[in-house]
């Protein structure tokens, strides 16, 4: 999944969200703390490690997701080349308008 599918969801940038500011969590609190089951919680923490946004590790029984910001780059860049392209147009059109 991109990382734009994954965003696109309200619960998976809450999840994301989450995970950057606490600095991890487990499925069972980030659950709780946005009002969704752990089941659900689960799932979309799978499609935000399969976009790249989130890593998981084992600490003793439970299991620790954490965020990985760099996973924003293809968005961060998509972004940028966007912001730069309109740059240019208006520009453009601010010359053809003589203003």
């Amino acid at each position: 999944m991109t990382v734009f599918a994954a965003i696109a969801d309200d619960n998976r940038r809450a999840i994301f969200d989450l995970l950057v500011r606490d600095g991890g969590g487990t499925a069972t609190s980030l659950a709780s703390s946005i009002g969704i089951t752990r089941q659900a919680a689960a799932k979309h923490l799978a499609i935000l490690a399969d976009a790249g946004l989130a890593s998981s590790e084992r600490v003793g029984r439970e299991t620790r997701f954490l965020a990985v910001p760099a996973g924003l780059d293809p968005l961060r860049t998509w972004v940028d080349a966007t912001a730069a392209a309109w740059d240019h147009r208006l520009d453009t059109l601010t010359d053809k308008l003589g203003r």
